[in-house]
């Protein structure tokens, strides 16, 4: 944990090991080394597909009144692989970086996170205990839905920076001899 305290020595975020990049050699390592990655990797486009197809059933239904039960067993669907995709997430963030969730570099992506499920979780709630209409139910998904698409492309844009930073790292420094 020694290492874990100098690299956030910085109260602002700042690392003296990180600097720009988003993983260090050693946490790019056991970052490839993990299989948390590969489920990561896996859950991911699994829970876009069921935000897409839920996405649809849920606006069919707010401007037809057709498919109810099918909305609802799409946001329950949805909200079942948003905490798996959670847990599973805080693992790889505790295998790569060693916390639980929020390390340094996914730190806003895991509070954009939190308030997502927050709001699916309300939804459930508000589902169990009849609050509100149907159809106030159905905004709230939206709006969680219109959050989650927020999260997914701030995971995405981070993903983009280490291919990018990957990728720089393996092209030799200009004026380098090999």
């Amino acid at each position: 944990m020694a290492a874990d305290t100098h690299r956030h020595a910085s109260a602002k975020g700042g690392s003296t090991q990180r600097g720009a990049a988003l993983y260090t050699p050693e946490e790019r390592q056991r970052r490839d080394e993990t299989p948390w990655t590969l489920v990561q990797g896996i859950l991911a486009p699994i829970q876009f597909l069921v935000f897409i197809g839920s996405t649809v059933l849920v606006v069919r239904f707010l401007l037809t009144g057709l498919g109810e039960g099918a909305a609802i067993a799409s946001i329950l669907l949805k909200t079942g692989l948003l905490y798996t995709i959670m847990i599973t997430g805080s693992i790889w963030e505790k295998v790569v970086f060693g916390k639980w969730l929020f390390a340094e570099p996914f730190w806003w992506e895991d509070m954009v996170s939190f308030l997502v499920i927050g709001l699916h979780t309300l939804y459930v709630a508000a589902l169990l205990r009849g609050w509100w209409s149907t159809e106030a139910r159905m905004v709230l998904a939206l709006v969680a839905y219109g959050i989650y698409a927020v999260n997914a492309t701030q995971f995405l844009l981070k993903l983009r920076a280490a291919r990018l930073q990957a990728a720089a790292a393996s092209v030799p420094a200009a004026g380098a001899t090999a």
